[in-house]
């Protein structure tokens, strides 16, 4: 059979599943990721044996320490996955949910009712993880799921698909409702971007480069994330201990993800005392400083920023810092080089924290808290499906909610149009 036909057959399994899928009560729904979860535990062996042939064809390759970071399947991401899908099992069904009535002068009753997408296709790089995320949303949301990974995490991401595939037929779960495209051929992923016959929304997850593929060459709607280019700033006011804290944590924990901290800005007030010390523990930790010049001249350590710097998402340990006169310079660094992800500040001048959360424009902007809270499940919504940069139809992490829409449903008592 020829890859478009391929592709076709896949998308209208995965549209008949999604009519079922959506009619679907939400105790099975529940049963079935309950289902996914223990069978993802009781093949941890079996995965992360499938898992080493994808890490050996990555250190070969010569893939980054953070592409293969991302890649592996150690017992905590196979735990986390378990985990994620009993949260989402956990969470209220959106689907259903009335969330607005309102009466009209005719009489009318006028509602909103939440309803799935319908199919979602998953495009994404090295991280099997995500196959169990997606389709553990997706099917807690009544929608159809068609994932393509990566040729970097092919053999585990088939290996992930299959427990979540054996565990959701035996609980009743539809045929189609969560399948993998098995070719890593990159003319699969321009086939199923023009399935808009079958598919309503494509989510692409990985590096700018795949995002800009998938977005320039689709003709289904898509949810952006073109890069995480974090920040902290420091304020004159912030409790030093603390700033250093979170400025380790979001950039150290793990670096080679999208809310990691990429960029340092500091308050000249607060520069003199902080910059070398959390200088000294960065070092300690292995982190480059690429500074601006009064950066150096308190870190003669560190190497000269140049103007990419300030645009750069490292994922790495490296770190551009600059030291700047006001909030009102931080701020407008921001939305200079910002990503729209994820900015937090670290401050004990409470006017200063609501204005950076009032005029920072970012999916998620924080307060005294590390860059790496903005994550899905850290916020609340179990696993997350991804992090949306733009802001149709959905801005920041998508959890279950930001996977249904709302249609209108209208009461009447025989009213006709004048």
């Amino acid at each position: 059979m020829a890859l478009r036909d391929e592709l076709v057959a896949m998308g209208a399994r995965a549209r008949e599943a999604s009519r079922r899928l959506a009619r679907l009560p939400s105790a099975a729904k529940d049963a079935a990721l309950l289902a996914m979860a223990d069978g993802l535990e009781a093949a941890r062996t079996e995965l992360q044996e499938t898992n080493r042939r994808d890490l050996a064809a990555a250190v070969e390759a010569g893939l980054s320490r953070a592409m293969i970071d991302r890649l592996t399947l150690s017992d905590g991401v196979i735990a986390a996955m378990a985990a994620g899908l009993r949260e989402v099992a956990a969470l209220p069904d959106p689907v259903g949910e009335v969330v607005r009535m309102w009466k009209r002068p005719n009489g009318l009753v006028v509602g909103r009712k939440r309803v799935p997408l319908g199919v979602i296709a998953m495009v994404y790089e090295s991280r099997p993880n995500v196959t169990a995320d997606a389709g553990g949303l997706c099917l807690k949301a009544g929608n159809a799921v068609i994932l393509r990974g990566g040729r970097e995490a092919i053999h585990s991401s088939l290996a992930i698909a299959a427990v979540l595939d054996r565990a959701g037929r035996e609980a009743g779960i539809p045929e189609g409702a969560i399948q993998v495209v098995e070719t890593t051929d990159r003319a699969a992923v321009l086939e199923l971007l023009q399935l808009d016959r079958y598919i309503d929304l494509i989510i692409p997850r990985g590096g700018e480069g795949l995002i800009r593929f998938v977005t320039e060459n689709s003709r289904i709607p898509v949810i952006q994330h073109f890069k995480g280019v974090c920040h902290v700033f420091v304020d004159a006011s912030a409790d030093l201990e603390r700033a250093e804290a979170i400025v380790m944590n979001a950039k150290v924990q793990r670096p080679g993800v999208c809310n990691a901290l990429e960029t340092l800005l500091v308050h000249r007030d607060a520069a003199d005392a902080f910059l070398p010390r959390v200088a000294a523990a960065l070092a300690g930790a292995g982190v480059e400083i690429r500074g601006c010049p009064e950066t150096r001249a308190r870190v003669p350590a560190a190497t000269a920023a140049t103007d990419a710097d300030w645009d750069a998402e490292y994922l790495d340990l490296v770190l551009a810092v600059r030291v700047v006169d006001s909030l009102d310079d931080a701020l407008a660094h921001i939305d200079a080089h910002g990503s729209l992800h994820t900015e937090s500040i670290v401050t004990a001048d409470y006017a200063n924290a609501q204005r950076f959360l009032d005029e920072v424009d970012a999916s998620c902007v924080m307060v005294n808290a590390s860059t790496r809270f903005n994550d899905g499940q850290q916020l609340g919504l179990g696993a997350e499906i991804g992090i949306a940069t733009t802001k149709l139809h959905s801005y920041g992490p998508m959890g279950i909610e930001d996977l249904t829409t709302t249609k209108f449903i209208v009461y009447g008592q025989g009213q006709i149009r004048e």
